[in-house]
């Protein structure tokens, strides 16, 4: 009799270890357990840290909470402009609920790619990056929102556009860097004559201003190493001093 009973002691000891191997299950800080219930999806999820199933009748699911990144691969997009180009982009999400819908999420993320960049033209493209990343982040959201993803942010990666464009992209800038040149040059030089202008009134209203400036002009010509220099003298410099001349020979 006293075999019997440690048999079937030994026995139920065994069963209960086997019911708490397969009822007590540990969460993660960054772990949730989804549980289904005879097939039916019970409201709250367990964890983290200890919890307790009811075997054979609950089925648990582990779904990691932490951010998971996704490579968008890259795709050949037709701009608003009929420019073609080849973009990539990344997107990162947490599961909310159940897990195992990456594939899922890539074909919305491409689709939806194609469908935004379509819509902008290449300059947008280029330089409304941040803009064009929050509606990616929107619609992708809102169409994995039933599934359990949240997605978090979504980033253009690289832009690559055909050599043929981007030679010609070159060219027009530097067409547009030339016709600058020109703007800021024409600018200088309707300055530059309208001072002249001011110039030639005020030479007009005061000749003497002229002989002054002339006699500047000697003065800048002196400072140069040059040996000889010839020059015109202006008759209306020179003429008080001839007239003086001529009239001090006649009183003498």
């Amino acid at each position: 009799m006293t075999a019997a009973v440690l048999i079937i002691v030994a026995v139920l000891l065994f069963l209960l270890i086997l019911f708490l191997i397969s009822a007590i299950k540990v969460a993660r800080e960054y772990e949730r357990g989804i549980i289904f219930r005879l097939g039916r999806l019970l409201p709250a999820p367990k964890g983290p840290g200890l919890f307790i199933l009811i075997p054979i009748v609950d089925r648990m699911v582990r779904v990691d909470l932490r951010t998971v990144t996704l490579n968008i691969p890259p795709q050949e997009v037709i701009t608003k402009d009929n420019v073609p180009v080849r973009v990539n982009a990344v997107a990162y999400f947490r599961i909310v609920q159940v897990e195992n819908f990456m594939v899922a999420t890539s074909q919305i993320a491409q689709t939806t790619l194609r469908s935004v960049l379509g819509q902008h033209q290449l300059d947008e493209l280029l330089s409304e990056r941040e803009k064009i990343n929050s509606i990616l982040q929107g619609i992708i959201d809102e169409a994995t929102s039933p599934w359990g993803i949240k997605v978090s942010i979504v980033e253009v990666k690289d832009v690559e556009i055909p050599s043929g464009m981007q030679r010609a992209m070159a060219r027009q800038a530097e067409a547009e860097r030339e016709r600058r040149a020109k703007v800021i040059a024409a600018e200088g030089e309707f300055q530059a004559s309208e001072r002249l202008k001011d110039a030639a009134l005020v030479i007009e209203n005061h000749p003497i201003a002229l002989q002054l400036r002339y006699l500047q002009t000697l003065l800048d010509i002196s400072g140069s190493p040059t040996t000889t220099i010839v020059f015109p003298a202006p008759i209306d410099l020179i003429s008080p001093f001839l007239e003086k001349k001529n009239g001090g020979g006649a009183s003498s």
